[in-house]
């Protein structure tokens, strides 16, 4: 019995290690293809690059994250530590010296890779965390628009009023009211989330 179960082992361990390696002849000649292509638009190239990462992450996760980070995004680990950081800090002044320090990058290659991760700079993605909570005290409190400015970690009530509507293309007293007129008809079925564009 124990000979056949070591038999068993030793199969699915060659299976294993030649599944791998056909795994990897393939992603090389996803890779090369890429490069073929790399001058090139072609719709081939996104179905390409897409099945080269499902088969990296199949075989190696770790691999997978490091591919991320030579393409220049933040690893997972960094940017959940980052996000946290900012999520927690955001009414008062996050800087992005600070930011880079946290997860041992400077300031530039953090610029490049927050943005690559996260689809906007650092500021403007403290802006549209600061504009979230701020619509949320909006709809929840009847405080006055300066005090939510403060609370957020706006300069004043303009500079909060300027950004809010740069991100949500309203004046935060016209979306305030919009929202106001909203629970005021019957809400059965309606969306209760924040009409904030990410």
């Amino acid at each position: 019995m124990d000979g056949h179960l070591g038999e068993t082992l030793a199969v699915s361990s060659l299976g294993t290690t030649r599944s791998r390696e056909w795994m990897h002849r393939v992603i090389t000649l996803l890779e090369a293809a890429l490069d073929q292509l790399h001058n090139q638009v072609h719709p081939a190239q996104r179905a390409l690059l897409e099945a080269a990462s499902l088969l990296r992450k199949q075989i190696d996760p770790e691999v997978a994250e490091a591919a991320r980070e030579r393409r220049g995004g933040l690893l997972a680990w960094k940017a959940r530590k980052v996000r946290d950081y900012i999520d927690s800090h955001f009414t008062g002044r996050v800087l992005v010296a600070e930011l880079g320090a946290l997860v041992r990058l400077s300031e530039a290659h953090f610029s490049r890779a927050f943005k690559r991760t996260f689809g906007k700079s650092p500021h403007a993605f403290v802006i549209t965390r600061r504009v979230e909570l701020a619509a949320l005290y909006m709809l929840q409190t009847e405080a006055p628009l300066s005090d939510i400015a403060l609370r957020c970690g706006f300069t004043d009530q303009p500079h909060f009023c300027k950004l809010f509507r740069q991100t949500t293309g309203h004046t935060p007293a016209a979306w305030r009211r919009a929202q106001q007129r909203r629970c005021l008809t019957p809400c059965s079925g309606t969306d209760s989330r924040l009409n904030i564009t990410r």
